[in-house]
């Protein structure tokens, strides 16, 4: 029996209690109200408002020209669509440089997106902008591993922590996130191992995205669950909308296969 009720929104303590009781958390981007209005009527837990937009909606080659009204603007349509699950919205690039700005920056988002939780990639060098957000009341997912924002720092999209010391800097950027008061923690293209080592090391739910079965949830980018991102789709990703009938039905599938834990197989994991 779930340990959450279907019929009540979905909060940090809801998801904090699926993850204490092996529950797996099922999570998808969603951009407009439309999507979040579907995906959200099929019992999603999680709707991440991404800056992965510049790319699959917008068009670009990277995350890094997304921008702060963007964000507002696509996170508030989701929210227009969404009344179930936890909505989730992305920083974008260099909008919380330092703790003035995200401090001013999350609070636009929470004011006029309706994020109820924001979320910000790095590890140490933003454990003090986590810890002073969520002493202000703004709820915080970290992210970890790839992080797209910093593509060009990391030469590319490329699987992180596949060495012995890049793996425990990861390792010790989750701990050093959850001690800063992060909530939610976001791992992105990890190698499977690595990934179960960090959900099982902290007490906050972790959400894998390439990074294997023994995260606590799975997100994917809507469009590529939907099969229809232009170009080869990522590794890690699986194109729910084959055989099903519907987009409706695609997303249940996907649902599913993340409860049952047939998704991720192993050949999404690295």
């Amino acid at each position: 029996m779930s340990s959450h009720n279907p019929s009540q929104p979905v909060t940090r303590a809801s998801l904090a209690r699926m993850k204490a009781a092996g529950e797996k958390i099922t999570c998808l981007t969603a951009y407009d109200a439309g999507f979040a209005r579907l995906i959200d009527a099929a019992g999603v837990d999680m709707i991440i408002v991404g800056d992965s937009l510049g790319m699959v909606v917008q068009g670009r080659e990277s995350t890094l020209p997304v921008t702060l009204d963007d964000m507002i603007y696509h996170a508030a349509a989701v929210a227009r669509g969404a009344r179930r699950a936890l909505r989730v919205v992305d920083m974008p690039f260099m909008t919380y440089a330092d703790v003035r700005a995200a401090l001013a920056n999350a609070a636009r988002l929470m004011r006029e997106g309706g994020a109820q939780m924001v979320k910000l990639e790095g590890g140490a060098r933003v454990t003090e902008i986590v810890h002073d957000l969520v002493q202000q009341g703004i709820p915080v997912c970290g992210h970890l591993g790839l992080l797209p924002q910093s593509v060009h720092q990391l030469g590319g999209y490329r699987v992180q922590g596949r060495e012995r010391e890049a793996a425990h800097a990861i390792l010790e950027d989750a701990r050093g996130l959850e001690s800063a008061g992060a909530a939610l923690l976001v791992l992105e293209c990890v190698p499977a191992a690595l990934a179960g080592e960090i959900t099982r090391a902290v007490s906050m739910p972790v959400i894998g995205i390439g990074a294997g079965p023994e995260c606590d949830g799975q997100v994917l980018v809507l469009q590529d669950m939907l099969g229809i991102t232009p170009g080869k789709a990522p590794r890690f990703a699986r194109d729910f909308m084959a055989g099903a009938g519907s987009i409706q039905a695609a997303v249940e599938a996907y649902l599913r296969a993340v409860q049952d834990g047939s998704f991720p197989a192993p050949e999404h994991c690295f």
